[in-house]
């Protein structure tokens, strides 16, 4: 008994580290950004760290990841890395694309973090042949692809899933679900009421949340996956969150009229880290440790950044070296 108290005390702990590295590396963002020092547009995940936490968490070590354009979150929580993160974002050449991709485009394969896109839904069909590949060397690996609700909206979703149900592809789609498609809400998009209804239809093991408790997505993950390597059968997992702040950039947006503050404030109420850090110091009672963990994690990404900040940029002769064409 006291054994699973103490290892439902670790998880509640990792799942908070992850999740509050994510919101301190991107506040940190916001810091730098109007200084001009990061010169590429931003996709901040601020609100949605339950969905990059908990998710990657359960998944394991060999598992693949692929992403979109708001991918930090995601990043951060399967690699914990933010010396070569924050040195992307400031363009230099330690960076995980030497300073070429940026934030839109981050990838480490080697840590199983595959590739991420500013296209829309693009990465989904490439998730797809990769769970194709590992099915068929039988490696037991799945792949997690990430995507917002506008990328059903896109063709190419609806052949991917469909070609992975027919296959039986080890595949987890990841639908995060903010309710708009940069200021579109769902409602002027779809001519159907529920995404997870219409995915239901497909052979495929559907999952649906609108909770922000970062150990139910985890736990809900955890399943999805047994359920995968069970029944082989790919997952629909259709997972809630709002995006604080506006669909690129650092400000909030609420002025822009296409949604209101009182939506946010709704949101805010069930913040992720806050309900975590909550049931951290009702189980643990003592805030000190829990400050001591986020003096610590600061420190890392101070660190991280002030290093970034001092490499060097890649040099002219350097721009056509790593790019491939037919």
């Amino acid at each position: 008994m006291k054994k699973n108290i103490q290892q439902n005390i670790e998880l509640g702990l990792e799942l908070y580290k992850k999740m509050y590295l994510i919101r301190l590396a991107e506040e940190k963002i916001r810091e730098y950004y109007p200084k001009d020092e990061i010169k590429m547009p931003v996709h901040l995940a601020i609100g949605e760290e339950a969905i990059a936490a908990g998710v990657c968490q359960a998944l394991r070590t060999q598992d693949q990841i692929f992403g979109t354009y708001r991918n930090h979150g995601i990043y951060l929580a399967k690699t914990n890395d933010t010396y070569y993160f924050f040195a992307e974002l400031f363009g230099k050449k330690t960076g995980l694309s030497q300073g070429k991709a940026g934030s839109m485009h981050i990838m480490a394969p080697e840590k199983g973090f595959m590739v991420t896109s500013a296209i829309v839904a693009s990465t989904i069909p490439i998730a797809v042949g990769a769970a194709f590949a590992n099915q068929y060397k039988k490696n037991n690996k799945i792949t997690a692809v990430f995507f917002g609700d506008g990328a059903v909206d896109e063709g190419v979703f609806w052949e991917s899933l469909n070609f992975a149900c027919l296959k039986q592809l080890p595949i987890l789609f990841i639908c995060e679900d903010n309710s708009y498609a940069i200021h579109s809400h769902i409602k002027e998009r779809h001519g159907y009421k529920s995404i997870t209804e219409i995915t239901k239809k497909f052979d495929c093991l559907n999952y649906q949340t609108e909770t922000t408790d970062v150990e139910k997505i985890f736990n809900l993950t955890k399943t999805a996956i047994k359920e995968c390597l069970k029944f082989h059968k790919p997952v629909f997992m259709h997972l809630k969150y709002y995006r604080y702040l506006q669909h690129v950039g650092i400000n909030k947006d609420f002025h822009f009229g296409y949604r209101s503050e009182n939506e946010f404030v709704q949101w805010f109420k069930k913040d992720p880290i806050t309900l975590q850090r909550n049931r951290l110091l009702n189980t643990l009672k003592d805030e000190a440790f829990l400050l001591k963990i986020e003096s610590e994690i600061n420190n890392k990404i101070v660190k991280s950044i002030n290093l970034a900040r001092q490499d060097k940029f890649p040099t002219k002769d350097e721009l056509y070296q790593d790019v491939y064409y037919e």
